[in-house]
């Protein structure tokens, strides 16, 4: 196979066609209004990462002089290129969106966005007040006389930038004839929607419209000649060499703060600006005209989704899906007792994450509990399973908790968490030196009559129990004795200094992973060239790496069926003659984000599927700590395997990419019923849950005296 840049796709625009993905659903007109809405929020959060990180990245690699090519055969001057105008093209069509296709209906509907020019006089009234009571005390303008001067601006936050007319009297300095600027940070403020009085439905006002009608009180006597809002994105792409940190939270909290001072690589600003005001932004700021986005609405579309939040308006929102009990879990029982009588497995969140929490919290006060060894990598704001881990340190049992400090956005967060475990007596280990410490694993050990016995939770995604409930992830629960053998090596050879260990059944990034990946795919590969049947299905985030995509592209030429069902980026180009052909990708977005990473082997009719926290990516299978976990099973084999295939039956929400890297919606056929994969999997959870509970009704359990004392 010729190893050429055409058999990739770019990585960076690959990306943005994914963001465009989720920018499609808050287009569909099928879709609840309030929901699209949200779509439209999650584009603008999409793309806010994606400037810090990938596209900061690619400024420093610009700025370095750096001219290798990637994969695809693009330098990042191309790529920053192609990036800068696929993403103005983004932008306008997400205005379009919200002022076209979203804002009409929904104000139709009564729920209403309203024009500083159409404030009736009570609403003046109201927004007067809270501008007078909560506003003007609380921001400050700051004037600019100079370039050296300008002011240090909060990564993403709002500002106003105000521009005077010339101080002809003279006051205070001599007359310049030039305009004068000053500027208004809005810092961290949550406060960013003014609810309005109205007869019925719901009216606000964005915050920055109701500054603008009230400028003058910050610059009384002046003549304000324009007032417009802007945004700055900077770079976060901050490299942490820990390798030698003595003390790496301290380094991270030096990190964070050299990103809130990263260069300025977009400003966002009305479309409205004025050359002389525009100029004098790019100036202070630093900013190259390319990198400007004029924007002819409401500035941060992010910020929108709490509006989506508001009770009533049930008619434009989606329909209440709450995850289901599994009936593989009997609530009357303890965890324990459930793994012990069968292995478990979980599809979140249409099956409840309530056992994974629950597993935690019934551990940490079980006197028969020694000890519990878990990775943190992302958790909720008040975590129950963080909560639990300081409990069972209170109590005395011996608590190891590994708190990745080094997850992106969530640092400032683990630092917290970090401190808090260890003021409880937990045993807090910071990762991995050089690696992000990624997979998903919590194992307990328990004093038990017949000895010690280990129980383990094995995820595909974070112990967090708010995103549990929009993503769309696996847990499995064992008791299997090879698995805990080789989870405590696990956790021995990355929080001690031991070489780590050859596992029985686990594979460990960055150390054998990636090896069994390949050893897996080139099974297949010879098993069809002796003429036998071969086949490979796979979900996962994300394809990046070039050696798995050039496997996969070996195995199609020998004529292995490969079904890939990837959300995000995806580099290999499928369906091209004498590379692909029998290489099928599809993506789907949904109400839920899809995050489990699943793979299937047909193995010569032994079928091996397995569960992982690595996405099949340089970072994941490299710089790493991930775990694959096979899931041998009957049961829970059996269910993962239907789980995966159905997502290559949704005919409803999914798209599949062509050799060109473009993504073409399904079109069912009209023979066929509607398949919405996301939909059938919840109402399979609904069925199951209430089987479960029909059946528990039919069984009597008498009430039994109590044992003689």
């Amino acid at each position: 196979m010729a190893n050429t840049s055409m058999n990739y796709i770019n990585r960076e625009l690959s990306w943005l066609e994914f963001n465009q993905r989720v920018l499609d659903e808050a287009h569909d007109p099928e879709i609840p209004l309030l929901e699209r809405l949200k779509f439209l929020a999650i584009t603008s959060s999409n793309l806010d990462e994606f400037f810090m990180v990938r596209v900061g990245g690619l400024h420093l690699l610009q700025a370095s002089g750096n001219k290798k090519a990637d994969p695809s055969g693009m330098t990042p001057r191309e790529t920053l290129d192609a990036v800068c105008l696929r993403a103005h093209q983004m932008m306008v069509e997400q205005y379009q969106c919200l002022l076209k296709e979203i804002e009409p209906p929904l104000a139709a509907a009564g729920f209403q966005r309203v024009n500083p020019q159409e404030l009736t006089d009570s609403q003046r009234r109201i927004v007067e007040h809270v501008f007078r009571d909560e506003i003007y005390p609380v921001l400050t303008p700051m004037a600019v006389t100079s370039d050296m001067d300008f002011p240090f601006l909060i990564n993403q936050t709002l500002n106003l930038v105000v521009r005077l007319a010339p101080d002809e009297k003279g006051k205070g300095k001599a007359k310049t004839g030039k305009d004068r600027f000053a500027i208004i940070p809005f810092g961290r403020n949550e406060f960013r929607f003014i609810t309005l009085p109205s007869e019925g439905g719901y009216q606000y006002l964005p915050m920055e419209d109701a500054i603008c009608l009230f400028i003058e009180q910050y610059f009384q006597g002046e003549h304000v000649l324009e007032c417009i809002p802007f945004r700055v994105t900077k770079n976060a792409y901050v490299s942490l060499q820990d390798e030698f940190a003595s003390d790496l939270l301290h380094q991270m909290e030096d990190m964070l703060d050299q990103r809130k001072q990263g260069d300025c690589i977009r400003l966002e600003i009305a479309e409205s600006v004025s050359v002389e005001t525009l100029e004098f932004l790019e100036r202070g700021l630093g900013v190259l005209d390319e990198n400007v986005y004029r924007i002819p609405g409401p500035l941060d579309l992010t910020a929108f989704m709490r509006l989506t939040e508001i009770s009533g308006f049930d008619d434009q929102k989606d329909s209440n899906w709450p995850p289901q009990p599994s009936p593989e879990v009997n609530p009357r029982i303890s965890m324990f007792e459930n793994i012990t009588r069968q292995d478990i497995l979980l599809c979140h969140p249409y099956e409840s994450f309530e056992p994974v929490v629950r597993l935690v919290e019934e551990a940490a006060v079980d006197p028969d509990v020694l000890a519990i060894k878990q990775i943190l990598y992302r958790t909720s704001k008040h975590s129950p399973i963080v909560a639990a881990l300081i409990r069972a340190a209170e109590q005395g049992k011996h608590v190891t908790a590994i708190v990745e400090l080094k997850a992106r956005f969530d640092e400032a967060r683990n630092i917290e968490w970090a401190r808090n475990l260890e003021h409880a007596g937990v045993q807090v280990i910071y990762g991995v030196k050089g690696l992000k410490t990624h997979a998903k694993i919590c194992c307990i050990i328990r004093r038990e009559p017949h000895g010690i016995q280990r129980y383990l939770h094995f995820g595909t995604g974070n112990y967090n129990d708010a995103t549990a409930k929009i993503y769309s992830d696996i847990s499995y629960f064992t008791n299997n004795e090879v698995l805990a053998s080789d989870a405590i090596n696990f956790f021995n050879s990355i929080t001690g200094y031991s070489t780590p260990q050859k596992y029985q059944k686990l594979e460990a990034a960055p150390i054998s992973l990636r090896d069994k990946l390949l050893d897996l795919i080139h099974h297949e590969t010879e098993r069809k060239k002796q003429g036998q049947k071969a086949r490979i299905v796979a979900k996962v985030n994300s394809l990046v790496d070039p050696e798995i995509i050039d496997a996969l592209y070996e195995a199609s030429e020998a004529g292995v069926k490969i079904k890939l069902n990837i959300r995000g980026i995806c580099c290999l180009r499928p369906g091209v003659p004498k590379l692909s052909k029998n290489i099928e990708v599809v993506s789907i977005i949904d109400r839920f984000l899809e995050h489990a990473r699943i793979f299937y082997f047909y193995h010569g009719g032994d079928e091996r599927v397995f569960i992982s926290s690595a996405d099949w990516m340089p970072r994941n299978l490299d710089r790493r700590v991930e775990l694959l976990v096979p899931i041998e099973e009957e049961k829970c084999h059996r269910k993962l395997i239907k789980i995966l295939n159905s997502y290559f039956e949704d005919n409803a929400k999914a798209r599949v990419l062509n050799s060109e890297g473009v993504y073409e919606r399904i079109t069912p056929n009209k023979e066929k019923n509607l398949v919405r994969c996301q939909q059938v999997l919840y109402e399979e959870a609904v069925a199951a849950s209430r089987q479960a509970e029909k059946v528990g009704r039919t069984v009597f359990e008498p009430h039994m005296a109590p044992e003689d004392q």
